[in-house]
């Protein structure tokens, strides 16, 4: 089998294959030089269950008891678990689980196929199938709008005073969308700082956004000696779109990841969807192209179908409240019962938990709520990138 794209999602289902299937052959292509780019994937310890945990722990650099989450009239602390994955982990994980021979780096596809691929230098590569895992493609049959964000970790010259994670402070200056600070202690005095954004457009300014964190780590009293990585990203979040349209039934190429809209529509999470398609695919009794294109297929779609009524909620945040008035929305769904908010995160949430997220006045003008449940969000661009 080929796995095309070693992020997240390419990485997982290479390392459940190794664990569950060593007896296939297994080649997991990535353009850059190291699998999993530049990146921090966190999640709740919720998102997995016992045999995502198997998949999922050898990869987490950082653990945390529990999260913090601070908004202009309302704080609180929360007891789920919270777990960091870094690219280095991934990328030491894959190599120590697979034979040099199955890990291809700095290889650009050009061409796809369901049995088949070819290499910007000139190689191509046949197997008895293939899975398209590269990250989100393009998005012209749907809309909604972005969660874009940049990320450092600050190298600080004395503790930060954090103990646990602080998964949203919206106690910042409201701009381009519901904007929140999100902070990862990963030592005394190192922190994963980002900036993130629920915004119209997907224009992301590094310079600006850098410049926040600088500022918001000055509000903190934090000394910040050195930024020792730095991460951007550009996420849809899908409010409406057509599935058929976005992967038609007679196309031949298995997906994976987002690129096969496997994340939450609201949140544009992926690592729990991520674990248990690469759980699901190591299952699979034939790794054929056509069998792995329709069974992946099938993952994607009962999701889309599944996230029906995540794709209204995105409705309402970007069509029922101005950008900078998004925040009480977020502020009133973190005042609902832990366990409910841990199912929402995993995309597990029961019908009463979907009533009971809607239920009584809303955050924002009633008409204006009305008003969005319809709409569709603007147009998704093309994030089209390379393997």
């Amino acid at each position: 089998m080929a796995i095309l794209g070693g992020g997240l999602a390419g990485g997982l289902i290479a390392l459940a294959l190794a664990k569950a299937r060593p007896e296939i052959s297994v080649l997991l292509v990535e353009a850059g030089e190291s699998f999993g780019g530049n990146h921090i994937w966190s999640f709740f310890g919720s998102d997995v269950d016992k045999a995502g945990r198997a998949l999922t722990d050898p990869l987490v650099a950082h653990r945390w008891q529990g999260y913090d989450v601070h908004f202009p009239r309302h704080s609180r602390a929360l007891t789920t678990p919270y777990c960091s994955i870094t690219s280095e982990m991934l990328d030491a994980r894959l190599r120590e689980a697979l034979p040099q021979q199955s890990l291809l780096t700095d290889a650009r596809i050009i061409e796809a196929g369901s049995e088949r691929f070819a290499l910007a230098d000139g190689r191509s590569f046949t197997a008895g199938g293939v899975i398209d895992a590269r990250g989100t493609g393009s998005l012209p049959h749907m809309a909604g709008g972005w969660q874009k964000f940049l990320g450092q970790v600050l190298r600080l010259g004395a503790p930060h005073g954090l103990s646990r994670p602080v998964v949203m402070n919206a106690r910042v200056e409201q701009v381009d969308g519901y904007r929140f600070v999100y902070c990862l202690p990963i030592s005394e005095t190192e922190i994963f700082v980002e900036d993130t954004y629920y915004s119209d457009a997907p224009d992301l300014e590094r310079e600006a956004l850098s410049a926040r964190i600088s500022a918001y780590a000055q509000t903190q009293g934090w000394q910040v000696q050195k930024i020792e990585r730095e991460e951007i990203g550009v996420l849809p979040v899908v409010a409406a779109g057509d599935f058929d349209a976005f992967w038609p039934g007679d196309d031949p190429l298995a997906r994976a990841g987002t690129r096969a809209a496997l994340f939450h529509p609201l949140t544009s999470y992926s690592l729990p969807l991520a674990v248990r398609t690469a759980l699901a695919i190591s299952a699979l009794p034939d790794f054929s192209g056509p069998v792995l294109a329709r069974a992946t297929r099938d993952m994607a779609r009962e999701n889309w179908h599944k996230g029906r009524y995540d794709r209204m909620l995105a409705r309402m945040l970007f069509s029922a409240a101005a950008p900078e008035d998004r925040w009480p929305i977020l502020e009133r769904f973190y005042r609902l019962p832990e366990p409910l908010i841990e199912r929402f995160y995993a995309s597990q949430g029961s019908a009463a938990d979907k009533l009971r997220i809607i239920a009584g006045k809303p955050p924002v003008p009633v008409l204006s709520a009305l008003a969005a449940l319809p709409g569709r969000g603007r147009p998704l661009a093309s994030l089209e990138r390379g393997a």
